[in-house]
């Protein structure tokens, strides 16, 4: 019995045997399902944000770590700039209204019948206006014990080249100060640097090593003066130089009118002598 019992289960673990080893084996890995791409972030988001770091070593900071010297020189620097600009700016645009009145008395002056008529046809703060006018109260006013030992063409002669010579004044002003500028701008820009580089040898004493992180700021302080002396002069000497040219320009047909004018009086007041003496 006890034989036959053993032998049951011998052949039931024979026949089991197989199934459970196939049991044991690991099957084969199932297909995972592939994960989602997570979606684009948007244009806005994709771009990334640059942060905005100010030049520690430009004009601002430069002036606001600057002393008194800094600072002074920047306002006369400064000033020399606006004052050269403004200067160009108005001078221009004397030339041009001076041009302007130039073709206006060609036109209307020598059409007239007499001077006084010519003269009533041109614009009250005229200069052709103001020549053909002195030359008539010459003409006109020669009287007096001290005048009338000038002779009448001397007189008229005088007076219309005075007339000229204040229209010529009146052009040349303010270029005395484009000069100015143009000579002492680079040297007022180079004291700046002089004193930036100063500061330079004063921070280097200071750390004791020649860092480049304590000269840089006065090394670029030295560097800006000497840019903005040049920036201020170059300027001014362009701008000289081209109104002087336009200044002879302008002046050659002041001079051919006065000096038409000047004829047509000494013609006028010599018929009317002629005259005069004939009643």
């Amino acid at each position: 019995m006890r034989n036959r019992c053993l032998g049951v289960l011998a052949a039931a673990w024979i026949a089991l045997a197989p199934a459970m080893m196939v049991a044991a084996l690991p099957g084969p890995a199932t297909a995972q399902p592939p994960e989602t791409a997570a979606p684009p972030a948007s244009g806005v988001e994709a771009v990334t944000s640059k942060e905005v770091v100010e030049n520690p070593y430009g004009p601002e900071a430069m002036w606001k770590g600057g002393d008194f010297v800094t600072h002074g020189v920047l306002i006369i620097l400064g000033i020399m700039s606006f004052g050269s600009w403004y200067i160009m700016v108005t001078k221009l645009f004397e030339q041009f209204r001076l041009n302007a009145q130039a073709r206006d008395a060609k036109k209307s002056f020598w059409s007239a019948k007499s001077v006084k008529d010519g003269v009533s046809g041109l614009k009250d703060r005229s200069a052709f206006r103001y020549i053909a006018e002195s030359g008539i109260n010459a003409t006109e006013h020669h009287e007096g014990a001290l005048l009338e030992q000038i002779d009448l063409n001397t007189w008229v002669t005088m007076s219309v080249q005075r007339s000229m010579e204040n229209i010529q004044n009146r052009l040349q002003d303010g270029l005395a100060f484009l000069a100015t500028v143009g000579s002492t701008a680079p040297f007022v820009g180079l004291f700046g640097t002089v004193w930036g580089i100063y500061h330079a040898l004063t921070a280097i004493g200071i750390a004791g090593q020649a860092s480049i992180d304590k000269v840089a700021g006065p090394v670029g302080e030295a560097l800006i003066m000497t840019a903005l002396g040049l920036a201020v002069a170059v300027p001014a000497v362009l701008g000289y130089n081209w109104l002087v040219r336009r200044n002879k320009v302008a002046m050659e047909n002041v001079r051919t009118f006065g000096a038409d004018v000047h004829m047509v009086l000494l013609g006028g007041s010599g018929k009317a002598m002629a005259e005069s003496g004939k009643r």
